[in-house]
C-alpha cells in the first residue's frame, strides 16, 4: 500500500511492503515539494497488521498537521 499526503509546500508517502524474506517493511518519506530537502525511514514491522496500525497513526499525525491526502493505492506484493 502506498499513501501519500500534501500540504502546499510538504509531503509525506508511505509504503507498506514486503522483503525478499518476506517481512513487513513501513517506509516514510518526507520532504519539501519541489527540492531535494527531505528524508527516508524504513521501519521493520512484526507484521502486516503492526504496519497498518502505523499507518493509521500516521493518517491522523499528518491530518491535525494540516495536510491532505493526495494518494492512496494498492501495492501488489506477492
Amino acid at each position: 500500500m502506498i499513501v501519500r499526503w500534501e500540504t502546499d509546500h510538504d509531503y509525506v508517502l508511505v509504503h507498506i511492503h514486503q522483503d525478499m524474506f518476506g517481512d513487513w517493511i513501513f517506509s516514510r518519506a518526507w520532504g519539501q515539494i519541489g527540492t531535494q530537502f527531505g528524508g527516508l525511514k524504513h521501519q521493520l514491522a512484526d507484521s502486516l497488521e503492526q504496519a497498518q496500525m502505523w499507518l493509521e497513526d500516521e493518517a491522523t499525525i499528518q491530518s491535525s498537521r494540516g495536510f491532505r491526502k493526495v494518494l492512496e493505492a494498492a501495492d501488489h506484493t506477492p
